[in-house]
């Protein structure tokens, strides 16, 4: 089996996280259309972006635990511009994204929540003595060994942490510059 869902999550064989975030941007983009003539409308613009909360809840679902590559960033971040479709901007008419930003008042934070999820959760784990702790830090071998495979190291959990400017995670304890 190459992938199948479990407790809502998209698991796959390779262990990766695009399938999980693309699947996740398909159920948040058919609750927007369902919520299109709402979030198109005339209201307040700031009764929409209540309601644009509810629609990432959905994108974000269990986002602490993907392992986020450049080609999943640039997938959320397309998605991010659901503010366009908000404001009935077509991409015909050559308006970039930063004026379309500026026009409801927002900025582009998607990767930004995510990380900052991350760091909470694996906060919360590293804080707490028990069996995902291990797993985590590497302790407890996986029983799955890939060897000889071609290319660069593939990022785990704690690695797209580390790489993450300012949060240093150094023998189980999170700090915060």
């Amino acid at each position: 089996m190459e992938c199948f869902k479990y407790l809502g999550s998209m698991l796959t064989n390779d262990r990766r996280c695009t399938c999980e975030i693309k699947s996740r941007i398909a159920i948040s983009k058919a609750a927007f259309n369902k919520k299109r003539t709402l979030l198109t409308s005339t209201l307040d613009l700031k009764l929409r972006k209540n309601v644009k909360c509810c629609i990432w809840g959905i994108t974000l679902y269990g986002a602490e635990t993907w392992t986020t590559r450049a080609v999943d960033q640039k997938h959320l971040e397309s998605f991010e511009m659901c503010s366009r479709r908000m404001e009935k901007i077509s991409w015909n008419d050559h308006v970039r994204n930063e004026e379309v930003l500026l026009r409801v008042k927002e900025q582009k934070n998607i990767v930004h929540e995510i990380n900052k999820r991350k760091a909470d959760w694996i906060g919360h784990i590293l804080r707490r003595s028990c069996i995902l702790q291990r797993v985590i830090e590497g302790k407890i071998k996986g029983g799955i060994e890939v060897t000889g495979r071609r290319g660069r190291r593939r990022r785990k959990l704690l690695d797209d942490l580390r790489g993450r400017r300012g949060h240093s995670f150094e023998g189980g304890n999170s700090k915060s510059h």
